[in-house]
């Protein structure tokens, strides 16, 4: 695996022709934790993801579309038509460096565009394969679950997992104070539609108490949660990448 801190004669040398393309964001998580959760993900995906296919990792994008946050101070959000089209300038870039093969991960659930990008950018240029980390997403989560003793966890953003995560991979920066509440099931019908100040108590979808977790335990349950979840992401990821490129080539002699 290579990433932007390698020279370009390392990377000319390596032989490399696959990249890792990964987009974080820049949104409130409650009013206790800090807004770079969500990249701090992304670049976990893009280092284990570059490991699996000897990849050259790029920097994380930091911005993402995240309008449902975008009335909590400090918040950044971009259209999905800039994002994109910043990423497929940086795809067609490196095409004609002759990297022919292309992953994209988020680490923002509100990432909409992804899986319309990458058909798009698959039917636009024959030539390359763009792919994502999504072929086993709901196992993954499953078992990351049960791994880590959250059974029975109902968050979609900033609750008890986010305190976790934020407790392995930035415990400096974490205040610990009970946030959030239960929200009502009827709410999930808007949740695309408004902005989370109007559906939600503080930003949190979820919530988090505290006392039940020392630090440290909360701290091994996001360690546990995201190595199992990444881990099962990863597994046929190479076999999913070399068959999605077998039958593109395929169609495309075909045709």
């Amino acid at each position: 695996m290579f990433n932007f801190k390698n020279t370009t004669t390392e990377i000319s040398n390596s032989g490399i022709d696959t990249v890792i393309l990964s987009v974080g964001a820049t949104e409130q998580f409650g009013p206790y934790l800090p807004m770079h959760l969500d990249t701090l993900i992304a670049e976990l995906y893009a280092d284990a993801y570059g490991r699996e296919l000897n990849a050259y990792v790029l920097p994380t994008i930091p911005f993402n579309t995240s309008e449902e946050h975008a009335n909590f101070k400090g918040t950044v959000t971009i259209s999905p038509n800039i994002l994109t089209a910043m990423l497929e300038d940086v795809i067609i870039n490196l095409t004609r460096q002759g990297v022919t093969k292309f992953l994209v991960c988020t680490g923002h659930g509100g990432s909409y565009w992804e899986s319309a990008f990458i058909k798009n950018i698959n039917y636009k240029y024959p030539q390359i394969i763009l792919i994502s980390a999504n072929h086993n997403t709901n196992l993954a989560w499953e078992a990351a679950v049960e791994k880590a003793g959250l059974q029975g966890l109902n968050e979609i953003h900033g609750g008890l997992l986010s305190v976790c995560t934020a407790m392995w991979l930035c415990p400096e920066l974490v205040r610990i104070n009970s946030m959030g509440s239960d929200i009502p099931s009827e709410n999930r019908l808007y949740a695309d539609y408004l902005g989370w100040g109007k559906l939600t108590q503080e930003g949190c979808w979820g919530k988090f108490e505290e006392g039940i977790y020392s630090q440290k335990e909360l701290a091994e349950k996001g360690k546990i949660f995201w190595e199992t979840f990444i881990t099962k992401r990863t597994d046929g990821l190479k076999q999913t990448l070399m068959r999605d490129t077998v039958e593109k080539q395929k169609h495309d002699y075909e045709r």
